[in-house]
């Protein structure tokens, strides 16, 4: 009986031991597919930016239709609920530096994310009415919306330096 019990009990903790286990591995499978849809986002931004861009400095042909459709995906990006790909923990300081740059900074307490993704919406509207409107419109609109996701990575993203 006691031989019984002490097998018994061993199996339970080993069950436990392997759940527990696979929940840490399912966790952390969750903060990385949270990293990688806002990874993901992040290079739709940069797509449709790089276009605006281009035109703004005189790289790219200024087309007020692909203007138009790239600041509307833009406005369109900065409207998603982006809560659950930004959960606790899923900083570079836990997740590692080749997973992440993102900076433990973002959830500390006072940290300003929210005003910051904030200003990124409107500097993205800004530059949805702006598009279309000629090159001198969208040469107006493309320094704050610059300036709104840089604002964001200088706070909260580790230098590529």
């Amino acid at each position: 009986m006691k031989k019984s019990l002490t097998i018994l009990t061993s199996l339970v903790l080993s069950a436990s031991f392997s759940a527990s286990a696979i929940g840490d591995e399912s966790g952390d499978a969750a903060t990385k597919a949270a990293i990688k849809a806002r990874q993901a986002q992040m290079q739709l931004y940069a797509f449709n930016i790089g276009l605006l861009g281009g035109m703004a400095k005189g790289e790219i042909e200024y087309n007020a239709d692909a203007a138009s459709k790239a600041a509307a995906n833009l406005a369109a990006l900065s409207r998603l609920d982006q809560s659950r790909s930004w959960p606790m923990g899923s900083d570079n300081a836990k997740m590692g530096a080749e997973t992440t740059a993102a900076l433990p900074a973002i959830w500390a307490e006072g940290s300003d994310i929210m005003s910051k993704g904030m200003a990124l919406g409107e500097a993205a509207a800004a530059m949805e009415q702006a598009a279309g409107g000629g090159l001198d419109a969208l040469r107006g609109a493309i320094g704050p919306l610059g300036n709104s996701c840089g604002g964001c990575h200088k706070s909260y993203r580790q230098s590529d330096d």
